[in-house]
């Protein structure tokens, strides 16, 4: 009898740590490993939509060798890619070698768009951007010669008029300075929406340019003046699972799809859109993009990954709840959907420099900057009170000057310049209290903040906001972004005034006077300008060779 005793009281400890060790592995599981991450995004790179233009293509390359077209009777096809309407493309050839210049006529002053196609050659490939939609639009060409000698050709294209989902908006501007604007000679306002086609409009609201493809959250322009769009297979399906690199003229060059299965949306309404990058992505110095995803467990939005552009396969993978506190995704509570949103991940920059990335999470009322490297944290700032963080991170926690504010549900962060003691960032604060935000000047309004943050003390420093003084009627519970522009000026987006019923975008100078305003009311439902960029169409670095 003893001995069964001995044995019961020997075994029970043995079961106990078997309970145990099941009850931390099933803990354990609801934190993927890189490898199933990896396995549930299932990137790749597909050439759907480069097979679809490749009888295009190969029509422009012909044209490129055929020596009838000249300066005086050039190839000209509108919307040659059958995805961008309001751009063109020009083809002829010249006996000397020159260089190309265009201008499309605008409507009125200040509105011209002028580009110039790079370096001196003998065959031309012109692409054309800036037209307006329905309308004989006028484009001088200016050819000049290395002797300095010019001829001109001008052209006249039609353009078809605007879907219904961009012609239905109604675009008001009630004030353009154009003096004062950053508007260059091709400069145009993107409004990347959460749905339905980006566009882009001029000083006088007229849309310039946009795509077909419809997008979701995401647009962004590399540096070669290419667009990164995430967008869908076909405007009916429900999914955004395609990322493609396309051109001003819609011309694709890479095409990554990503597994459905890892799909989310923010509504979590299963009826909603969904998507698998769901805010913001960049393209790295290597021409690979970090982009923020769900990884396919029962969190989203808190992982991001490297997706080579070569392979189409994701080689780096940053989860946020292996870096943060377990506390902070654990004790949060899931939405109607089942997944549990804690951090919701809205934005990533990255320095080259230092090779460090700066993030925001809406739902902590947080950004912070990790070495993109070892993972390591650099820097926190949060309105979650210093003792509540485990003492490992509290040396990490940034702390605010007298009047500098706490932010509250914020996007769009990112770096302006970087100093001898540490860095100016600008972000758009909603000023909404999700966990740490401000409880007192919550929904009081929303702004356009830029903060210096001394990284050798330790400390925030807020140096420049505008958005205050505009009150409740500007203030936006999500959505936003804050860009500032070459000349100094700032580019605010309040995308979700009205509770989504409009969008009100207002450029202003360091001083916080108004020089362009301009009110987007939305033509579908959740088709919000998530972000609004300042953008040349196209920029210098920018080349359209159809033979390459």
């Amino acid at each position: 009898m003893r001995r069964k005793k001995l044995f019961l009281l020997g075994i029970i400890p043995l079961i106990l740590l078997i309970l145990v060790g099941c009850s931390n592995s099933s803990k354990d599981s609801e934190v993927l490993s890189t490898a199933q991450i990896k396995k549930n995004i299932g990137s790749k790179l597909i050439s759907t939509r480069e097979d679809a233009q490749k009888k295009l293509t190969k029509k422009y390359q012909s044209a490129t060798k055929n020596k009838s077209y000249t300066l005086s009777d050039p190839y000209v096809k509108v919307n040659p890619y059958k995805d961008s309407p309001l751009t063109a493309l020009v083809i002829f050839k010249t006996d000397k070698a020159a260089k190309v210049s265009y201008t499309v006529t605008g409507k009125t002053d200040k509105t011209s768009i002028t580009n110039q196609v790079k370096g001196y050659q003998k065959t031309h490939q012109v692409p054309i951007a800036g037209l307006y939609a329905d309308y004989n639009n006028t484009v001088t060409m200016t050819i000049t010669y290395k002797d300095g000698t010019t001829e001109q050709k001008v052209l006249h294209l039609q353009t078809e008029e605007l879907p219904k989902y961009i012609k239905n908006a109604k675009i008001k501007v009630s004030k353009n300075d154009k003096s004062k604007m950053d508007i260059g000679d091709n400069k145009l306002t993107l409004m990347n929406r959460t749905t339905k086609e980006p566009f882009a409009i001029d000083s006088d609201g007229e849309v310039r340019w946009y795509s077909t493809n419809y997008s979701q959250h995401t647009i962004e322009q590399t540096n070669d003046g290419h667009f990164l769009i995430l967008t869908k297979k076909n405007v009916d399906s429900t999914v955004y699972n395609d990322l493609i690199e396309t051109d001003v003229l819609g011309r694709v060059y890479h095409e990554y799809s990503f597994n459905s299965k890892v799909k989310s949306n923010d509504s979590g309404n299963a009826k909603d859109e969904t998507t698998v990058i769901h805010h913001d992505l960049l393209e790295l110095p290597n021409k690979d993009i970090l982009a923020t995803v769900n990884d396919g467990s029962k969190y989203k939005e808190d992982v991001m990954v490297q997706i080579s552009h070569k392979t189409g396969k994701i080689v780096k993978v940053i989860d946020l709840k292996k870096i943060l506190p377990s506390s902070m995704y654990k004790d949060y509570k899931a939405g109607s959907d089942g997944k549990v949103d804690w951090f919701h991940q809205n934005a990533v920059d990255y320095d080259k420099t230092d090779n460090t990335i700066m993030i925001s999470g809406r739902n902590q009322d947080m950004i912070m900057k990790l070495d993109y490297k070892t993972n390591k944290i650099i820097w926190i700032y949060s309105g979650k009170s210093q003792k509540s963080w485990p003492k490992k991170y509290r040396s990490k926690l940034l702390t605010p000057t007298k009047g500098t504010t706490i932010t509250g549900g914020q996007h769009g962060l990112y770096q302006l310049s970087k100093d001898k003691n540490g860095e100016n960032i600008l972000l758009y604060d909603n000023n909404v209290d999700v966990t740490n935000g401000n409880k007192k000047t919550s929904g009081k309004y929303s702004q356009a903040v830029q903060y210096h943050i001394d990284t050798k003390k330790m400390t925030i420093d807020q140096t420049w906001a505008y958005g205050k003084s505009l009150g409740k009627t500007n203030f936006t519970n999500i959505i936003g972004y804050a860009e500032r522009e070459s000349n100094g000026n700032t580019l605010v987006d309040f995308g979700y005034k009205k509770n989504g019923s409009e969008s009100n975008i207002i450029e202003v100078d360091s001083d916080g006077n108004q020089v362009f305003n301009v009110t987007v009311e939305n033509a579908s439902s959740k088709a919000y300008v998530y972000r609004a960029y300042r953008l040349e169409f196209y920029p210098q670095g920018y080349v359209f060779n159809v033979n390459k």
